[in-house]
């Protein structure tokens, strides 16, 4: 078994696994790895090396931390990727094809500029990648995106004031479902659960299965129970509380803990 870290490589593209290589690596360094067509840079994302399992997919291997040389190059790449950004909004404009470009990357090695589009549909961009081509002389890559991972790329503020997680700190995305949203008691009003994606907030996630472990026990909105003060309907509940309001009828609502089971 190799040891291997995980690593985001370049600047928007996914995290991958990579083999350490004997190179003492820690969260946050920059790295130059060997892929299959060159070199790229990355930066380490796990805290600590682990075991690759049968089944992991390695991508590539690190080759050394990034030099004062290295930084210098991908500070140059990040200013030419402006100029190629510019240079594609331009062509896209005049061939009148119906996609925005996001963010535009080149490889370390300059091979490759990847361009990171999004569009409500599928694009026929072939002659587009042809010209682009012909104008830079490199490999070009035009990766569509979906509005979550355009999110992660451009980043941004929450309504919570911070930072958007999936530009901050997530790795991926979690499956999120209105039904996160409606077992933690909050309203289902688009505005209030969705983020600046437009999709449902990824913080949905984080909660759910307390709040699905909890609820097992507690009874719905609208079930009829008994308490010590009678008999009435369920029009509330706090789960993490254990407490539910009970209306007994004639407008009289009383609040009363559940016990655990």
């Amino acid at each position: 078994m190799h040891k291997v870290v995980q690593a985001k490589l370049g600047e928007y593209r996914p995290v991958y696994l990579y083999d350490a290589n004997d190179v003492d690596c820690k969260r946050g360094d920059c790295v130059i790895l060997e892929v299959d067509r060159g070199s790229e840079y990355a930066t380490v994302i796990s805290v600590k090396t682990f075991d690759c399992k049968k089944g992991d997919s390695v991508k590539g291997k690190i080759v050394r931390h990034a030099t004062t040389g290295d930084k210098k190059q991908i500070e140059n790449n990040r200013m030419k990727a402006k100029d190629a950004l510019n240079t594609g909004v331009r062509k896209i404009t005049e061939r009148h094809l119906l996609m925005k470009i996001v963010k535009v990357e080149y490889t370390f090695d300059n091979s490759k500029i990847i361009f990171f589009f999004a569009a409500d549909g599928r694009v026929d961009f072939r002659a587009l990648v042809k010209e682009l081509a012909g104008i830079f002389r490199v490999r070009i890559e035009l990766k569509q995106i979906g509005v979550r991972d355009k999110a992660k790329i451009t980043g941004g503020y929450g309504v919570c004031g911070r930072e958007l997680c999936c530009h901050s700190y997530m790795n991926m995305f979690h499956p999120l479902s209105v039904k996160m949203a409606k077992r933690q008691g909050l309203p289902l009003n688009p505005s209030r659960i969705s983020g600046l994606c437009g999709r449902i907030k990824c913080c949905m996630a984080y909660e759910f299965d307390v709040y699905r472990r909890y609820s097992r026990s507690l009874p719905s909105i609208g079930d009829s129970i008994t308490i010590s003060e009678g008999q009435g309907r369920v029009v509330d509940i706090n789960i993490l509380k254990r407490r539910v309001s009970v209306d007994l009828g004639e407008g009289r609502i009383v609040k009363a803990t559940i016990d655990e089971k």
